[in-house]
């Protein structure tokens, strides 16, 4: 770690978001609070989770509720469990400006008060984070992973070291898998087709840094307060998919984006609403919003590729079909009818 970075030590606030998975996140916060990193505080936003998620994690932050750890290949990163009771602070949301915190509690809980999404949840969070006055960076962090002690003093060395970077990923490994890399920091994205690819083959991959992505996997994101003055926060109209694009598209060309294959965590892909790889085990909740922000993001960016993009749908509807999945298929028509009148209400960047 370089001398600047241990002597500093930069503030980070962690945001988790949470809806009805709250087994998940407990799981989650007992390797965050586990981190080697000295400054930071963590921030779960509920998204007005149905199955009593925002009690259950107040349990687990009193010693009450106990985490479930689902994988023995790492158990070391869960237990012993963390020293019970944390600090905790519930900041009215309605009023966060005049919420901000005086010291650093370990652990603030906001509500919501509805299923904003992932980036409207995500926002409610990195806005808290803002207005507390003493945040330096902010970690995206998704609520179904698990991360190596060292990976906050990782990833944030990494920014330190680079004031242009952006966005900073981290090296994602399947949760189930943990040999297994998902993605080294962030994928690519085929314009033509609206469909994005891993940089390198992850059966295989290489020693070298692969080349730049052109979005950083939304599981694990660190961003300076300087990159979100200047870019604003992450779009909400998409509600699901394609924020992590978006952003890294209006970073573009003041920032660049790279990942710091030292930061290490564990993803279990997929696991919120059914997004899995494997394109015939996708909820057709995933399907709508995959299909419908393919669209919404390419008039957006790449008004020449629609064509083409549609084409790719089309044909993706067609393959439902044809493997019996009728419902699918009828997602994906949906969402693409859905994109013309998302794209209608696409406004100012949101900040």
């Amino acid at each position: 770690m370089s001398n600047n970075l241990t002597k500093i030590h930069p503030h980070v606030c962690i945001v988790l978001l949470n809806w009805n998975r709250w087994r998940d996140t407990i799981e989650c916060l007992e390797s965050v609070f586990r981190l080697d990193y000295p400054r930071f505080t963590v921030i779960v936003c509920d998204n007005a989770s149905t199955d009593g998620s925002f009690e259950a994690i107040e349990g687990w932050a009193r010693g009450d509720v106990t985490a479930a750890v689902r994988e023995p290949g790492l158990l070391r990163l869960m237990q012993p469990a963390v020293p019970k009771p944390l600090r905790v602070l519930k900041p009215d949301c309605e009023r966060i400006a005049d919420s901000a915190a005086r010291g650093l509690p370990s652990l603030v809980l906001i509500q919501t008060g509805s299923n904003l999404g992932f980036a409207g949840g995500n926002n409610v969070g990195i806005r808290y984070a803002l207005k507390r006055g003493d945040c330096d960076y902010i970690w995206l962090l998704n609520n179904d992973t698990v991360v190596e002690p060292d990976a906050l003093s990782k990833i944030v060395e990494a920014a330190e070291e680079d004031p242009q970077l952006g966005i900073c990923g981290s090296m994602i490994r399947a949760y189930a898998s943990p040999h297994e890399i998902l993605t080294a920091g962030g994928r690519k994205y085929n314009r033509w087709t609206g469909r994005t690819r891993t940089i390198q083959d992850v059966a295989t991959p290489s020693t070298s840094k692969p080349s730049e992505p052109d979005y950083i996997e939304g599981a694990s994101m660190l961003v300076s307060q300087r990159f979100l003055q200047e870019t604003g926060l992450l779009e909400e109209r998409y509600f699901l998919y394609f924020e992590e694009l978006d952003w890294a598209a209006r970073a573009r060309p003041r920032f660049h984006l790279g990942y710091c294959p030292t930061s290490i965590v564990y993803h279990k892909e997929g696991r919120s609403i059914g997004s899995a790889l494997d394109r015939e085990s996708r909820s057709t909740l995933s399907e709508f919003y995959l299909t419908r922000n393919r669209l919404v993001f390419t008039r957006r960016y790449h008004p020449w590729c629609v064509l083409s993009v549609l084409a790719a749908i089309a044909a993706s509807a067609l393959q439902r079909l044809l493997i019996g999945m009728p419902k699918s298929a009828a997602a994906i028509l949906q969402g693409a009818f859905a994109s013309f009148d998302c794209a209608k209400s696409q406004g100012q960047v949101i900040r």
